[in-house]
Protein backbone atom coordinates (compact mmCIF):
# COMPACT_ATOMS: atom_id res chain seq x y z
CA UNK A 1 0.00 0.00 0.00
CA UNK A 2 1.69 3.71 -1.09
CA UNK A 3 1.03 6.42 1.69
CA UNK A 4 -1.23 8.23 -1.05
CA UNK A 5 -3.79 5.00 -1.42
CA UNK A 6 -7.44 6.69 0.63
CA UNK A 7 -7.57 4.74 3.62
CA UNK A 8 -11.20 3.26 2.08
CA UNK A 9 -9.85 2.13 -0.51
CA UNK A 10 -8.08 -0.90 1.25
CA UNK A 11 -8.51 -4.14 1.49
CA UNK A 12 -6.75 -4.19 5.08
CA UNK A 13 -7.11 -7.64 5.29
CA UNK A 14 -5.63 -8.68 1.90
CA UNK A 15 -2.74 -6.11 3.16
CA UNK A 16 -2.22 -7.79 5.78
CA UNK A 17 -1.97 -11.19 4.54
CA UNK A 18 0.33 -9.55 1.72
CA UNK A 19 2.54 -8.34 4.26
CA UNK A 20 3.01 -11.86 6.42
CA UNK A 21 3.68 -13.76 3.55
CA UNK A 22 6.82 -11.14 2.78
CA UNK A 23 7.56 -11.53 6.58
CA UNK A 24 7.86 -15.11 5.67
CA UNK A 25 10.25 -14.37 2.55
CA UNK A 26 12.26 -11.99 4.35
CA UNK A 27 12.79 -13.14 8.09
CA UNK A 28 15.02 -10.53 8.70
CA UNK A 29 12.80 -8.04 8.21
CA UNK A 30 9.70 -9.66 10.36
CA UNK A 31 9.49 -6.89 13.10
CA UNK A 32 8.57 -3.78 10.64
CA UNK A 33 6.75 -5.88 8.10
CA UNK A 34 4.64 -7.59 11.20
CA UNK A 35 4.38 -4.93 12.85
CA UNK A 36 2.32 -3.13 10.00
CA UNK A 37 0.41 -6.36 9.28
CA UNK A 38 -0.82 -6.26 12.91
CA UNK A 39 -2.30 -2.68 12.30
CA UNK A 40 -4.26 -3.55 9.31
CA UNK A 41 -5.30 -6.77 11.22
CA UNK A 42 -6.80 -3.84 14.24
CA UNK A 43 -8.20 -1.62 11.43
CA UNK A 44 -10.04 -4.32 10.11
CA UNK A 45 -11.29 -5.13 13.29
CA UNK A 46 -10.05 -8.74 13.49
CA UNK A 47 -8.11 -7.77 16.96
CA UNK A 48 -7.53 -11.26 17.91
CA UNK A 49 -5.22 -11.90 14.98
CA UNK A 50 -3.49 -8.71 15.75
CA UNK A 51 -2.56 -10.38 18.90
CA UNK A 52 -1.55 -13.16 17.35
CA UNK A 53 1.27 -11.35 15.19
CA UNK A 54 2.60 -9.39 18.57
CA UNK A 55 2.81 -12.75 20.14
CA UNK A 56 4.57 -14.51 17.29
CA UNK A 57 7.48 -11.69 17.25
CA UNK A 58 7.05 -11.52 21.04
CA UNK A 59 8.10 -15.36 21.25
CA UNK A 60 9.73 -15.18 18.27
CA UNK A 61 13.93 -16.58 18.34
CA UNK A 62 15.05 -13.68 16.78
CA UNK A 63 15.67 -10.78 19.06
CA UNK A 64 13.68 -8.01 18.61
CA UNK A 65 14.86 -4.16 17.99
CA UNK A 66 12.23 -2.66 19.76
CA UNK A 67 10.47 -5.42 22.25
CA UNK A 68 8.43 -2.76 24.45
CA UNK A 69 7.00 -1.40 21.23
CA UNK A 70 5.58 -4.09 20.51
CA UNK A 71 4.52 -5.27 23.88
CA UNK A 72 3.02 -1.49 23.78
CA UNK A 73 1.26 -2.00 20.85
CA UNK A 74 0.28 -5.64 22.20
CA UNK A 75 -1.50 -4.00 25.34
CA UNK A 76 -2.96 -1.21 23.39
CA UNK A 77 -4.56 -3.89 21.52
CA UNK A 78 -5.65 -5.63 24.20
CA UNK A 79 -7.79 -3.21 25.95
CA UNK A 80 -9.76 -2.56 22.90
CA UNK A 81 -11.78 -6.08 22.99
CA UNK A 82 -12.09 -6.44 26.20
CA UNK A 83 -8.96 -7.85 27.80
CA UNK A 84 -8.25 -4.87 29.92
CA UNK A 85 -6.64 -6.63 33.31
CA UNK A 86 -3.90 -8.06 30.62
CA UNK A 87 -3.25 -4.67 29.17
CA UNK A 88 -2.91 -3.55 32.06
CA UNK A 89 -0.45 -5.39 33.47
CA UNK A 90 1.72 -5.17 30.63
CA UNK A 91 1.15 -1.36 30.94
CA UNK A 92 2.42 -1.88 33.85
CA UNK A 93 5.61 -3.93 33.10
CA UNK A 94 6.71 -1.51 30.59
CA UNK A 95 6.50 1.39 32.61
CA UNK A 96 9.02 -0.16 35.54
CA UNK A 97 11.36 -1.38 32.51
CA UNK A 98 11.72 2.34 31.83
CA UNK A 99 12.65 2.20 27.97
CA UNK A 100 14.79 4.42 26.62
CA UNK A 101 12.22 5.00 22.70
CA UNK A 102 9.71 7.35 23.07
CA UNK A 103 7.33 5.30 20.74
CA UNK A 104 6.48 2.54 23.93
CA UNK A 105 5.94 5.52 26.41
CA UNK A 106 3.10 6.98 24.23
CA UNK A 107 1.48 4.17 22.71
CA UNK A 108 0.63 3.21 26.66
CA UNK A 109 -0.31 6.69 27.72
CA UNK A 110 -2.49 7.59 25.00
CA UNK A 111 -4.18 3.60 25.70
CA UNK A 112 -4.42 5.24 29.17
CA UNK A 113 -5.95 8.32 28.24
CA UNK A 114 -8.55 6.89 25.76
CA UNK A 115 -10.15 5.18 28.28
CA UNK A 116 -10.47 7.62 30.30
CA UNK A 117 -7.27 6.89 33.14
CA UNK A 118 -6.43 10.75 32.72
CA UNK A 119 -4.66 10.54 36.33
CA UNK A 120 -2.39 7.05 34.89
CA UNK A 121 -2.14 8.60 31.14
CA UNK A 122 -0.54 12.55 33.09
CA UNK A 123 1.73 9.64 35.60
CA UNK A 124 2.79 8.02 32.16
CA UNK A 125 3.25 11.10 30.47
CA UNK A 126 5.21 12.56 33.12
CA UNK A 127 7.29 9.56 33.89
CA UNK A 128 8.48 9.43 30.31
CA UNK A 129 9.59 12.91 29.63
CA UNK A 130 11.66 13.05 33.10
CA UNK A 131 13.47 10.28 32.09
CA UNK A 132 14.27 11.01 28.40
CA UNK A 133 13.99 14.58 28.51
CA UNK A 134 17.52 15.97 29.68
CA UNK A 135 17.20 19.27 31.02
CA UNK A 136 18.67 22.05 28.92
CA UNK A 137 18.83 20.16 25.81
CA UNK A 138 16.91 21.17 22.75
CA UNK A 139 13.72 17.77 22.95
CA UNK A 140 14.48 15.11 19.73
CA UNK A 141 11.72 15.03 17.76
CA UNK A 142 10.64 11.24 18.80
CA UNK A 143 9.53 12.91 21.95
CA UNK A 144 7.64 15.49 21.18
CA UNK A 145 4.21 12.95 21.28
CA UNK A 146 5.25 12.96 24.90
CA UNK A 147 5.46 16.36 25.78
CA UNK A 148 2.21 17.59 23.61
CA UNK A 149 0.44 14.35 25.01
CA UNK A 150 1.00 15.12 28.40
CA UNK A 151 -0.18 18.96 27.30
CA UNK A 152 -3.29 17.62 26.51
CA UNK A 153 -4.08 15.29 29.47
CA UNK A 154 -3.06 18.20 31.63
CA UNK A 155 -5.82 20.57 30.12
CA UNK A 156 -8.04 18.09 30.52
CA UNK A 157 -7.79 17.47 33.87
CA UNK A 158 -7.59 21.17 34.40
CA UNK A 159 -3.95 21.52 35.72
CA UNK A 160 -2.30 25.12 35.55
CA UNK A 161 1.29 24.94 32.98
CA UNK A 162 4.36 23.69 34.02
CA UNK A 163 8.01 23.61 33.03
CA UNK A 164 6.95 20.73 30.29
CA UNK A 165 3.69 22.89 29.22
CA UNK A 166 5.76 25.36 28.37
CA UNK A 167 8.47 23.39 26.69
CA UNK A 168 5.61 21.59 24.43
CA UNK A 169 4.73 25.42 23.22
CA UNK A 170 8.04 25.93 21.98
CA UNK A 171 8.22 22.86 19.84
CA UNK A 172 4.68 23.16 18.50
CA UNK A 173 4.88 24.48 14.93
CA UNK A 174 1.32 25.33 14.11
CA UNK A 175 -0.23 28.10 13.96
CA UNK A 176 -2.99 27.25 16.65
CA UNK A 177 -1.62 26.90 19.86
CA UNK A 178 -1.89 24.24 21.90
CA UNK A 179 -3.69 25.30 24.79
CA UNK A 180 -6.66 26.17 21.82
CA UNK A 181 -6.44 22.67 20.57
CA UNK A 182 -6.15 20.60 23.85
CA UNK A 183 -8.93 23.00 25.08
CA UNK A 184 -11.17 20.46 26.50
CA UNK A 185 -14.78 23.05 25.91
CA UNK A 186 -13.60 22.33 22.31
CA UNK A 187 -16.38 19.59 22.25
CA UNK A 188 -19.24 22.35 22.85
CA UNK A 189 -18.65 23.91 19.56
CA UNK A 190 -19.12 20.40 17.42
CA UNK A 191 -22.89 20.82 18.73
CA UNK A 192 -23.16 24.70 18.03
CA UNK A 193 -25.76 26.33 16.00
CA UNK A 194 -23.18 29.33 15.12
CA UNK A 195 -21.43 28.96 11.81
CA UNK A 196 -18.95 31.11 12.95
CA UNK A 197 -17.85 28.98 15.93
CA UNK A 198 -17.94 25.75 13.59
CA UNK A 199 -15.92 26.88 10.85
CA UNK A 200 -13.05 28.02 13.74
CA UNK A 201 -13.64 24.39 14.93
CA UNK A 202 -13.06 22.75 11.78
CA UNK A 203 -9.92 24.62 11.49
CA UNK A 204 -9.18 23.92 14.45
CA UNK A 205 -9.41 19.81 13.99
CA UNK A 206 -7.32 20.42 10.82
CA UNK A 207 -4.49 21.21 12.37
CA UNK A 208 -4.63 18.66 14.55
CA UNK A 209 -4.98 16.58 12.09
CA UNK A 210 -1.79 18.18 10.70
CA UNK A 211 -0.11 17.35 13.75
CA UNK A 212 -1.07 13.96 14.21
CA UNK A 213 -0.07 13.29 10.40
CA UNK A 214 3.89 14.71 11.16
CA UNK A 215 4.00 12.40 14.22
CA UNK A 216 3.11 9.56 12.29
CA UNK A 217 5.53 6.82 11.59
CA UNK A 218 6.90 6.62 7.64
CA UNK A 219 6.35 2.68 6.64
CA UNK A 220 6.99 3.22 2.87
CA UNK A 221 9.40 6.73 2.34
CA UNK A 222 10.69 7.96 -0.87
CA UNK A 223 14.61 6.65 -0.21
CA UNK A 224 17.67 6.89 -1.81
CA UNK A 225 20.22 3.81 -1.29
CA UNK A 226 23.24 3.93 0.26
CA UNK A 227 26.10 2.04 0.27
CA UNK A 228 28.53 2.07 3.30
CA UNK A 229 32.55 1.80 1.91
CA UNK A 230 33.06 -1.83 1.95
CA UNK A 231 30.03 -2.44 0.72
CA UNK A 232 30.75 -0.31 -2.25
CA UNK A 233 34.60 -1.51 -2.99
CA UNK A 234 32.88 -4.77 -2.93
CA UNK A 235 29.94 -4.40 -5.45
CA UNK A 236 32.22 -2.41 -8.11
CA UNK A 237 34.92 -5.08 -7.35
CA UNK A 238 32.32 -7.81 -8.92
CA UNK A 239 30.34 -5.75 -10.96
CA UNK A 240 32.99 -2.76 -12.44
CA UNK A 241 30.26 -1.27 -14.64
CA UNK A 242 28.32 0.38 -11.92
CA UNK A 243 31.62 2.57 -11.56
CA UNK A 244 29.31 5.05 -13.71
CA UNK A 245 26.94 5.26 -11.04
CA UNK A 246 29.45 5.60 -7.97
CA UNK A 247 32.59 6.89 -9.17
CA UNK A 248 33.89 7.69 -5.74
CA UNK A 249 32.56 6.63 -2.00
CA UNK A 250 32.63 10.58 -0.85
CA UNK A 251 30.75 11.64 -4.17
CA UNK A 252 28.42 8.52 -3.51
CA UNK A 253 27.79 9.97 -0.05
CA UNK A 254 27.50 13.84 -1.23
CA UNK A 255 25.12 12.54 -4.09
CA UNK A 256 22.52 11.09 -1.57
CA UNK A 257 23.00 14.13 0.61
CA UNK A 258 22.35 16.21 -2.75
CA UNK A 259 18.95 13.78 -3.92
CA UNK A 260 17.39 14.18 -0.53
CA UNK A 261 18.08 18.00 0.25
CA UNK A 262 17.00 18.47 -3.53
CA UNK A 263 13.59 16.29 -2.89
CA UNK A 264 12.73 18.29 0.79
CA UNK A 265 12.96 21.49 -1.22
CA UNK A 266 10.46 20.18 -3.99
CA UNK A 267 8.07 19.45 -1.34
CA UNK A 268 8.26 16.06 -1.46
CA UNK A 269 7.54 13.85 2.28
CA UNK A 270 8.36 11.07 3.98
CA UNK A 271 12.43 11.07 2.96
CA UNK A 272 14.42 7.79 3.67
CA UNK A 273 17.47 6.34 3.06
CA UNK A 274 18.33 2.77 2.94
CA UNK A 275 21.51 0.62 3.05
CA UNK A 276 22.72 -1.63 0.78
CA UNK A 277 24.64 -4.97 0.83
CA UNK A 278 26.14 -6.67 -1.63
CA UNK A 279 24.80 -10.20 -1.10
CA UNK A 280 21.15 -8.67 -0.65
CA UNK A 281 20.99 -6.83 -4.09
CA UNK A 282 22.27 -9.80 -5.46
CA UNK A 283 19.44 -11.89 -4.28
CA UNK A 284 16.99 -9.40 -5.39
CA UNK A 285 18.78 -9.02 -8.85
CA UNK A 286 18.12 -12.71 -9.06
CA UNK A 287 14.37 -12.57 -8.09
CA UNK A 288 13.66 -10.24 -10.77
CA UNK A 289 15.78 -12.66 -13.23
CA UNK A 290 18.59 -9.33 -14.02
CA UNK A 291 21.81 -8.91 -13.95
CA UNK A 292 23.74 -7.34 -10.89
CA UNK A 293 25.61 -4.67 -12.93
CA UNK A 294 21.90 -3.59 -14.73
CA UNK A 295 22.04 0.09 -13.07
CA UNK A 296 18.45 0.07 -13.13
CA UNK A 297 17.69 -1.98 -10.69
CA UNK A 298 19.42 0.15 -8.29
CA UNK A 299 16.53 2.38 -7.14
CA UNK A 300 14.19 -0.59 -7.46
CA UNK A 301 16.13 -2.27 -4.89
CA UNK A 302 16.09 0.65 -3.09
CA UNK A 303 12.15 1.14 -2.99
CA UNK A 304 11.94 -2.97 -1.60
CA UNK A 305 13.96 -2.53 1.19
CA UNK A 306 11.78 0.77 2.06
CA UNK A 307 8.67 -1.53 1.73
CA UNK A 308 10.32 -4.09 3.80
CA UNK A 309 10.85 -1.54 6.53
CA UNK A 310 14.67 -0.89 6.28
CA UNK A 311 14.03 2.88 5.80
CA UNK A 312 15.73 5.60 7.92
CA UNK A 313 13.94 8.77 7.88
CA UNK A 314 15.97 11.82 6.88
CA UNK A 315 17.42 14.14 7.93
CA UNK A 316 18.22 13.05 11.28
CA UNK A 317 18.48 15.66 13.84
CA UNK A 318 21.53 18.06 13.95
CA UNK A 319 22.75 16.00 17.64
CA UNK A 320 22.23 12.00 16.05
CA UNK A 321 24.74 10.44 14.34
CA UNK A 322 25.04 11.18 10.72
CA UNK A 323 23.57 8.45 8.53
CA UNK A 324 26.52 8.11 6.47
CA UNK A 325 28.39 6.23 9.32
CA UNK A 326 30.74 8.36 10.09
CA UNK A 327 30.07 8.33 13.96
CA UNK A 328 29.98 12.32 13.56
CA UNK A 329 26.91 14.54 14.70
CA UNK A 330 24.85 14.69 11.11
CA UNK A 331 25.01 18.80 11.76
CA UNK A 332 28.84 18.73 11.89
CA UNK A 333 29.01 16.11 8.65
CA UNK A 334 26.56 16.12 5.80
CA UNK A 335 23.96 18.50 7.47
CA UNK A 336 26.44 21.56 7.34
CA UNK A 337 25.00 24.07 5.49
Amino acid sequence: MRPDTPAENVDHTAEAARLERTADLYPEDAEALLLRAAAHRELSGDRPSATALYDRLLTSAQELDDPYLVRALKASNLWEYGHEAEARAIIDGIRTASPRDPAPWVIVAESLESHDELEQAHETFTQAVRLLLADGTEPPRATHPLLFGRHRVRRMLGAAHDEWDALADTVHTLPITLDELHDPKRVWSLGSENPAELEAEIIRLRAELGAYREALSRPFPVAVLHWPAGELTELLSAYPTLAEEYPSHGDHLSAIEGALRELASSGTPNLGIVTGTVPSYEAFAASELASPSDATLLPQYATTLAARGRAVAWPPERSAACWCGSGQPYGECHGTE
